[in-house]
């Protein structure tokens, strides 16, 4: 029998170790209102997809790795994107923490509102998508504007919540040394964000589109080298 909240969940990984820190376990869900021109995952668009979990279910598949997070792992919950159910996510890390698990909500921060403050008093870390940083590359490449995600940020930032703030680098699109500039000014005005990582973009999810008869609006675009990323990553620091 389900017990607790339901949610439409896309896939789970047992142990991931690219969406937070340490090893994770992490739910994917489904379900997504922006429509992002590098999106990986255009298969967790659709808000009536997925397939069905109580938050108790996903707790118990969770615990039977805790073993293996040591002190800095714990469960992650990412998209799609979650704060479209937020009640849900809440529930689910409610149940971790009384299973002493780390939550860690991975998210655009699109939106804020009472469901999501709630959620993000039970949650332990933020990852933040935060794409681009001016208001046209957002409304053109993602479908809301840049003070969206800014807000997010500024709310978590009066809870103290820790952050990373995460972007997909794109070339000719968000990779000039302006950009990753603004990116950490960004950071250093939020005391709560403690970390910036810069992720390549890549062009694997074509075979999903391809399988959705979708064009992929990036396709044309290069993925960034090595060397490009490591420059940036100077940049940083």
């Amino acid at each position: 029998m389900k017990s607790g909240r339901i949610g439409r969940v896309h896939s789970l990984q047992s142990m991931g170790t690219l969406d937070g820190p340490g090893v994770r376990f992490v739910v994917f869900l489904q379900g997504c209102p922006l429509r992002c021109k590098c999106c990986h995952n255009p298969d967790t668009w659709d808000v009536s997809g997925g397939t069905l979990y109580s938050a108790e279910e996903l707790v118990c598949r969770a615990v039977r790795f805790k073993e293996y997070f040591g002190e800095d792992g714990g469960i992650t919950v990412s998209g799609g994107e979650p704060l479209l159910q937020a009640e849900f996510v809440t529930d689910l890390f409610e149940r971790c923490h009384r299973e002493g698990l780390n939550t860690c909500l991975d998210t655009s921060g699109y939106l804020l509102n009472d469901s999501i403050k709630t959620l993000l008093q039970v949650t332990d870390r933020v990852l933040l998508d935060l794409k681009y940083t001016t208001d046209a590359d957002y409304r053109e490449n993602v479908g809301c504007g840049l003070d969206a995600p800014l807000a997010f940020l500024a709310y978590l930032a009066t809870q103290n919540i820790p952050t990373t703030i995460r972007q997909v680098i794109i070339p000719t699109k968000n990779d000039s040394e302006a950009q990753v500039t603004a990116l950490r000014q960004i950071a250093a005005t939020h005391q709560n964000v403690d970390k910036i990582e810069l992720l390549p973009f890549r062009k694997i999810c074509q075979v999903k589109y391809d399988a959705m008869a979708m064009p992929f609006p990036f396709a044309h675009l290069p993925e960034p080298s090595k060397e490009q990323m490591a420059q940036l990553e100077k940049i940083l620091k």
